[in-house]
């Protein structure tokens, strides 16, 4: 359950749905598996797994959600090779080349035949809630997969007044300053990893990886224009991370301060221990989301 990854989302107006609320209009979306000629199924499903019905999670006012997404897969090389084979006796007994239109056309058939038979598989999603602090978390590596769960959230609640954040500096100008001057806040450690690109159009990328970042090579290419659009850091030796031009988090680890709060806590289910987790990790990222804005001037209001 613990997420690693943070698309961090600023809720520009108060959460004022109940938990009882929220519950009652997930409800109307919950997540019911694709059958016969369906592509894909998405909806919510319960944050504990199947041991549970409940389709929210509450943890000392924060509140977890799951989104499950179901896919048919049709292995590209099958279907391109069967529909291969159609059109060619197709040609053959009439005797001329089809058109494209035909071809896409028998493709098309040839798909919501096969659809039925496919074989399917489904990933989750979790996000969660923090209405105090005015966040929504999304546990997702890749802005189209974080936006898919907020469109659909936004689509089940009517609106949603969510936006990703922005700071009044730039990350990548900060981040590139850090290695510059080899110097960052003092709760932040630069690790050994971080990504540099070209301000031009189309730049050059260079990526490194256990790599001393104040060494003379990496200067160079800072002093020649590059720019850091990637770079791993830890924080408070709390939370280590890499951090993206856009304020993403990847790859987040909770490291041995908060790990010892985990196994000093007994739980006595795995119910129990989800929630000791979500209460723990939801508590420690409340401290850190406002300190990441802060690293950068801030946040920006829109």
């Amino acid at each position: 359950m613990w997420f690693k990854n943070l698309a961090i989302y600023r809720l520009t107006e108060s959460f004022s749905l109940s938990p009882i609320e929220l519950e009652e209009k997930l409800n109307s979306m919950r997540f019911t598996p694709c059958t016969g000629h369906s592509e894909f199924s998405y909806g919510w499903t319960a944050p504990l797994g199947r041991s549970s019905e409940q389709l929210i999670h509450q943890a000392n006012g924060f509140i977890m959600l799951c989104a499950t997404k179901e896919e048919k897969v049709l292995p590209s090389s099958v279907v391109n090779e069967m529909v291969a084979d159609q059109i060619s006796a197709k040609e053959e007994q009439e005797a001329r080349k089809l058109s494209k239109k035909e071809r896409t056309d028998i493709k098309d058939e040839m798909i919501f035949e096969l659809l039925p038979r496919a074989f399917s598989f489904s990933k989750r999603t979790f996000a969660y809630i923090d209405p105090k602090g005015g966040w929504l978390v999304v546990d997702a590596a890749s802005a189209k997969k974080a936006e898919e769960l907020i469109s659909f959230l936004r689509k089940n609640l009517g609106s949603l007044p969510a936006i990703p954040v922005s700071t009044k500096e730039k990350p990548v100008s900060t981040m590139t300053q850090w290695l510059l001057k080899n110097e960052s806040p003092t709760d932040i450690l630069v690790e050994d990893e971080c990504e540099l690109r070209a301000p031009e159009e189309a730049g050059g990328i260079i990526r490194c990886k256990r790599q001393d970042l104040a060494a003379p090579e990496i200067k160079n290419h800072l002093d020649t224009g590059k720019q850091v659009i990637k770079l791993a850091l830890s924080w408070s030796d709390r939370l280590s991370f890499v951090l993206d031009e856009n304020l993403s988090v990847k790859r987040l680890k909770f490291l041995d301060l908060v790990q010892d709060q985990v196994a000093d806590t007994e739980s006595n289910s795995s119910e129990e221990q989800f929630d000791v987790d979500f209460t723990i990790m939801s508590q420690e990222l409340s401290g850190f989301l406002p300190r990441l804005l802060d690293l950068f001037g801030g946040e920006n209001i829109r």
